[in-house]
């Protein structure tokens, strides 16, 4: 149980089979409280809503109240979100949703709670009902198209605002999927949304980056610290740099990769957040210097772990920077020490707690993936990536080749399959990263089944999901840079930074002559070069 939990009067059982069984046997529905360690809101509630006696007491008599950390638990996450955290959802003994909220203080949470009391009296279990998501028998099928890519551009080109950056006219997440695939096809849009995102998100006094700001010019930012995001927005940047050149992108990433070596770094992996205490942030520098900085969650994730490696990999090849590279290694260490033999990626290990999380779920396998075979492409090394891709295709692809978020058992709504398109997205991604790598079709397949698998459903899609179009326009027309040199040589530093960052670079790879390199497109050579000069003009005019 995390420490927040403490400070409110709730008798909170962990998530797992015990809280629902007990839910039956009493008669009682069951209370789901989705919390994040890192976020203020939940902080908040804790601190009023859930410590305030008679509150506690109505919990405590009438329902199985569960605590839930979202980051620990994102199946759970995933089938119980009511649109953002903390999420307070009741449901059923077998954990179908009778309602929910999202933030409730004392007042509106005295009224869900009268209002469950009733339709549970009233109803039973019949008052529960199973979300959308999972009430369908999967994705819709389809096939891979140029007309994927063609509708994420149009999407571009309607949800822009022109006045502030970024996308939409509301709350403003920097979307750094979506920035990469706009540095490809719409760069301005990109540019200028790493210009709002450096200026209004990034903390120029202890680094790192905020959420997202809750008004349309980026003003008022959510104030947490995420790993994953922060990893995100520094590849986001670096790639930034490579297409344009300029120094602002090149000093913000690196600005970024010392707050993920320093503030995030546990000397066991990279931390999981830190959290969002606006007091704090509203200090001057010389104010925060004699103040406690928000608490950071120490818990290694396999797959955080993986994608800030990845970003600093990334820093590192168009840099040359050696710390981002020294540390990406140790991030490497860390998601190793995650793999089991089988290949399942282990969730998270919490040194303090002695804890490890389950094993196999799709978004560790997923960005475990990712970032090993970036270190492939780098390092020359890609790791356990064929042990991780394989379990990944043998037990989460479904027949109709989209892959599930983990195993279909659990307690609640866990034994029914979820199909998310976002991180089908980004494993298929990743399992292309590997087929060239090793030239292995079975991971082409893999990648093509799955990214068909949302085909249908392109024209309901927004730019919040760039990344799959991305990936389908890499799995349609697949460019490869082989270099037969060893990782770290000339050649191959040239062809990583001068290849675009959807173009795959695969060193010590002997379907290149000896000391050359050759542009592969859809495995037909477009071109070769044996020096960096010769393989410029080769990457700028590959016919």
């Amino acid at each position: 149980m995390d420490e927040f939990a403490a400070e409110t009067k709730v008798e909170w059982r962990e998530w797992g089979p015990e809280p629902f069984a007990a839910a039956g046997r009493s008669g009682r529905p069951v209370l789901l409280a989705l919390t994040a360690p890192w976020s203020a809101d939940c902080q908040e509630m804790d601190r009023t809503t859930y410590a305030e006696p008679r509150v506690a007491a109505n919990v405590n008599d009438g329902f199985v109240p569960v605590r839930v950390d979202i980051d620990r638990h994102p199946r759970v996450r995933d089938r119980y979100n009511m649109g953002g955290f903390p999420s307070t959802v009741f449901t059923t003994p077998e954990g179908t949703v009778i309602t929910g909220a999202t933030f409730l203080g004392v007042d509106g949470f005295r009224e869900i709670l009268d209002a469950v009391r009733r339709t549970w009296d009233g109803k039973g279990a019949e008052a529960g009902s199973v979300p959308r998501p999972l009430r369908n028998a999967g994705p819709p099928g389809g096939d891979l198209s140029a007309r994927v890519e063609e509708h994420m551009v149009e999407q571009l080109l309607a949800a822009y605002d022109d006045e502030f950056g970024g996308w939409g006219t509301g709350v403003k997440f920097p979307l750094p999927r979506t920035v990469e695939f706009a540095l490809v096809r719409a760069r301005d849009q990109a540019t200028r949304t790493l210009d709002a995102v450096r200026t209004r998100l990034a903390d120029t006094v202890d680094g790192g980056f905020f959420r997202f700001g809750r008004d349309r010019n980026w003003g008022h930012p959510q104030r947490e610290k995420l790993a994953d995001e922060n990893a995100a927005l520094v590849r986001a940047f670096a790639h930034g740099y490579r297409y344009t050149g300029e120094a602002a992108y090149r000093d913000t990433a690196v600005r970024g990769v010392e707050y993920l070596t320093t503030d995030l770094w546990t000397g066991e992996g990279f931390a999981a957040s830190q959290g969002g205490d606006d007091a704090y942030y509203r200090l001057e520098a010389t104010e925060r210097a004699d103040a406690d900085p928000p608490a950071v969650d120490p818990t290694v994730f396999a797959g955080h772990n993986a994608l800030v490696a990845d970003a600093l990999l990334t820093v590192a090849a168009y840099t040359g920077d050696e710390r981002a590279r020294q540390y990406a290694e140790r991030g490497f260490d860390a998601v190793g020490d995650l793999v089991r033999e089988d290949g399942a990626v282990v969730r998270y290990r919490d040194p303090g707690r002695g804890e490890t999380g389950a094993a196999g779920l799709l978004v560790s396998q997923a960005r475990a993936l990712a970032g090993l075979t970036t270190a492939g492409q780098v390092l020359g090394d890609p790791g356990q990536a064929r042990a991780v891709a394989d379990y990944a295709i043998d037990e989460l692809q479904a027949d109709a080749g989209a892959f599930r978020d983990g195993p279909t058992e659990g307690p609640g709504l866990l034994d029914r399959p979820l199909y998310p398109l976002d991180t089908n997205a980004e494993l298929a991604d990743a399992l292309l990263d590997l087929w060239a790598l090793t030239g292995e079709d079975r991971y082409r397949t893999a990648a093509r089944e799955a990214l068909a698998a949302f085909a249908d459903a392109t024209d309901r899609m927004g730019v919040e999901v760039a990344g799959y179009a991305s990936a389908v326009a890499r799995a349609r027309d697949p460019r490869v840079v082989t270099v037969n040199t060893p990782a770290g040589s000339d050649l191959h530093r040239a062809a990583l930074r001068l290849a675009d960052h959807e173009t795959a670079v695969a060193p010590a790879d002997d379907r290149a002559p000896d000391g050359e390199a050759v542009i592969l497109l859809d495995g037909e050579e477009r071109g070769s070069a044996g020096d960096p000069a010769a393989l410029e003009n080769a990457l700028t005019d590959p016919e």
